[in-house]
């Protein structure tokens, strides 16, 4: 059985990928350093989003930030959180063609 307490965490970790954008930033972080600026243009979002959904990502270690100048870098912290996300996302594919695990 899993301690109440880790399963509270890992519901809001839950919920945090439960949103495209931060998903995408994810992604986009995985191998570059970009501003909040730099995010906006390449997600489409405005960057008021960005910085909220960073601010939620800095607070689960999932992204990290490095001052340069007057602008703040963000990158991905912690890459195996994209194996959860690739896991699921193969999960969603055999759902939605409607295959058995394993086929």
């Amino acid at each position: 059985m899993i301690d109440e307490e880790h399963l509270k965490e890992m519901n809001k970790v839950m919920r945090l990928l439960s949103n495209p954008v931060r998903v995408q930033m994810l992604y986009v972080l995985e191998n570059n350093s970009m501003s909040v600026n730099e995010l906006s243009q390449k997600l489409l979002v405005e960057q008021s989003v960005i910085s909220h959904n960073l601010a939620l990502l800095r607070e689960y270690q999932l992204v990290i930030s490095e001052r340069q100048g007057k602008y703040n870098y963000y990158q991905l912290n912690d890459p195996h959180i994209l194996d959860v996300i690739n896991e699921t996302l193969e999960h969603v594919d055999h759902v939605m063609r409607g295959k058995q695990h394993g086929e």
